[in-house]
């Protein structure tokens, strides 16, 4: 097989750099080449009723259609076996209660597919406000994140002739008033930062060619992104534009005087802090301990200001929510008069309103204990909420109502798998620095022993209790039981949980994460042979660490879209965005830290793994396929053997759709019982 010409910063000594050319012919006749032992290898019967099981619970009717409400109607987007792409639609809360609603279908994907020959995706919809007459749809080809939008018209419920439309790109976008955009693309050259995100922010009037279209705003090439965003609520419109500086640190403006008199007035809480507004009220929650004049804030704490006093440095910080050890700041949603706080306490969901100016807090009583329970929906005009409360044993409830009134189930999921007598038990696993590290443990009855252990660790990302169908059936049901690890790098304790595990830190994911596969098996929960872990994307690079680090642990690992590579991640498609969780290969003092785990740099050929199934897709644009590529080519000419399976379509998720989505469930349940449940 020809290799190809090195790329730029190319390490001279890596053999397998022509696999990162993603439709080359020579990588994808590899790839093509790595799928065909691995479907046949994985295509009998039981994999087909795996596939088929799975199938059922992405397509059920029976699943809650999760609706935002836009003025009088309930938007929802839907797929199911009938509509695989997927239908945007709408109805009446009267009707959305009932059992059976009636949906008005503004946009079939499906037949826009079959009319524009292609493989459109959805990839949402940004309504006009408060006018609600046109929206700006995104489709992306394949599930890619770099995507098409086009203006589309509400009532006609057709695309807008000659209305804004942009080419494929990864392009931010907002509606300033019903004939003006702020759009962020790639206008050509020297147009995006290194990430490939925009880095330029125009002001695009209805009729004007894009290319004249007047640049407000532009950023460096070593930012992640620029965008620009708008609150057009009636007494309290306002332009913002932001510019990240890397993944976790961003300057937030606002652009007053539009079109002509320009002026952006900094906003000037910390740059690592989450900043939003609304109405007169600002929010700022902290990732650090923030001093300011004689007061100190701690990290992970929720503060309110009025706004324009805060723009004039005359404002009163008021603490919202201040976390403790057990206790963290998760989301929260504005209902027009009214904060709706969810706080995890040891990783299980309370949820509190806020009643802004005295800031007291008031439990709501009607969300169950011991669940993962999240915002789906907040009237920001006036008082209604929808939460969605669950558990690993306990499938969703919907609960409607307003803010500061009782709460009723209105919808419920159904049951995929009998979960009697599953029991669901919480432990502490000591890692290696002595800090106490949560893990949930759910086992039906009479478990047999095969475990599967997940994580993610990283970029602030918690992992909470939920119910999984596909989990529940493919695994549960069959007698495996599934161990969710909350490892550092995640926020199930707040922003402190994520920042010691960044960069020079990042060791103590590995470290959490073998401390909890440890545990289990010193509590006779299961053994290292029976004992699996499943991760993707940055939990992808754990299940690297732990086959290069600790081989020992595991029975079998399943690695998804990962990151591998770490000396060439920065080069790849989004990396040079994640440098602020990862640190900058190209600095020494930065790779002597990211060189003691990237995993690609690590294989052995002395080294006894366990054996491995290597996920990805060819459409990932934000982690690079070559990743997984190079690792399984590098794996094997080591003397490994590895089961690789790459999906043509299906974007950082893995799937462009239900049926693939099943496929690729079923393909790791299949490899994770023939290699754990053997024994």
């Amino acid at each position: 097989m020809s290799s190809m010409p090195s790329l730029p910063n190319a390490a001279p000594e890596d053999p397998y750099l022509w696999l990162e050319d993603v439709t080359g012919d020579d990588a994808l006749d590899w790839v093509r080449a790595h799928n065909a032992p691995t479907l046949a290898r994985f295509s009998g019967d039981d994999f087909e009723a795996m596939r088929t099981a799975a199938l059922e619970v992405f397509d059920t009717d029976a699943r809650i259609p999760y609706v935002r409400r836009r003025g009088e109607f309930l938007h929802n987007f839907w797929r199911d076996a009938d509509n695989p792409r997927g239908l945007w639609r709408r109805t009446t809360l009267e009707s959305y209660r009932s059992d059976a609603p009636e949906w008005d279908v503004l946009l079939d994907v499906d037949e826009l597919a079959r009319a524009d020959d292609e493989n459109w995706v959805w990839g949402g919809a940004n309504v006009i406000e408060p006018e609600r007459t046109r929206a700006l749809i995104t489709l992306s080809r394949g599930g890619a994140d770099a995507a098409v939008v086009r203006e589309f018209d509400l009532e006609t419920r057709e695309f807008v002739t000659d209305g804004f439309e942009l080419t494929e790109a990864k392009s931010r976008i907002a509606w300033a008033d019903p004939d003006t955009v702020l759009v962020g693309t790639d206008f050509g050259e020297d147009s995006l930062t290194d990430s490939g995100y925009p880095r330029i922010v125009k002001l695009w009037r209805r009729g004007e060619p894009l290319p004249q279209a007047r640049t407000l705003f532009t950023g460096s090439r070593e930012d992640v992104t620029v965008g620009a965003g708008t609150d057009r609520t009636p007494g309290f419109e306002r332009v913002f534009i932001s510019r990240a500086i890397d993944f976790f640190n961003e300057e937030i403006y606002e652009l007053r005087g539009l079109p002509d008199d320009l002026e952006l007035i900094r906003i000037d809480a910390p740059t690592d802090a989450t900043v939003s507004t609304h109405r007169q009220w600002l929010l700022i929650e902290l990732r650090t301990d923030w001093v300011t004049g004689t007061a100190s804030y701690p990290a992970g704490a929720l503060l309110a200001a009025d706004y324009d006093e805060f723009l004039a440095g005359t404002a009163e910080l008021t603490v919202v929510f201040e976390p403790d050890a057990h206790t963290a700041l998760n989301h929260y949603a504005w209902t027009r008069d009214k904060l709706v706080i969810v706080t995890l306490a040891d990783v299980a969901s309370r949820v509190e309103i806020v009643t802004p100016g005295d800031w007291q807090r008031v439990p709501v009583a009607d969300v169950p204990p011991n669940t993962n329970t999240v915002i789906v929906a907040a009237d920001d005009t006036g008082d209604e909420i929808f939460l969605d409360s669950s558990g690993f044993d306990r499938p969703s409830r919907l609960l409607h109502g307003a803010v500061d009134g009782p709460l009723t189930e209105i919808k419920s999921a159904p049951a995929f798998f009998d979960a009697d007598g599953i029991s669901v038990t919480q432990h502490f696993a000591t890692s290696k620095d002595g800090t106490q590290i949560p893990y949930f443990v759910v086992r039906p009855p009479n478990a047999t022993g095969p475990t599967l252990l997940g994580g993610y660790g990283g970029f602030e990302v918690s992992q909470t209790p939920g119910y999984g169908g596909v989990l529940g059936r493919l695994w549960l049901a069959r007698g495996g039981t599934y161990v969710l690890a909350n490892i550092r790098g995640g926020g199930e304790y707040g922003p402190t949980w994520h920042t010691q595990a960044m960069r020079a830190g990042r060791h103590l994911v590995a470290e959490d994460f073998a401390a909890v596969a440890t545990d289990l098996v010193e509590r006779g929960i299961t053994t290292v042979a029976q004992l699996g872990a499943q991760g993707g994307s940055n939990g992808g690079l754990l299940m690297g660490i732990m086959l290069t680090k600790y081989p020992q642990l595991f029975g079998g690992l399943v690695c998804q879209v990962p990151l591998l590579d770490m000396r060439r991640y920065h080069l790849l498609l989004a990396g040079a965005s994640w440098v602020a969780e990862y640190g900058d290969p190209d600095d020494p003092d930065d790779w002597a830290f990211i060189g003691e785990y990237s995993p690609y740099q690590h294989i052995s050929a002395d080294a006894t793994y366990p054996p491995l199934l290597m996920t990805t897709s060819t459409r990932d644009d934000r982690v690079h396929p070559g990743h997984a590529r190079k690792m399984t080519a590098a794996l094997e000419a080591a003397g490994h053997r590895v089961s690789y399976y790459e999906n043509i379509e299906g974007g950082h998720g893995g799937a462009a759709d239900n049926a693939q989505a099943a496929f690729k469930s079923a393909l790791s349940f299949a490899f994770l019982w023939e290699t754990l449940g053997r024994h």
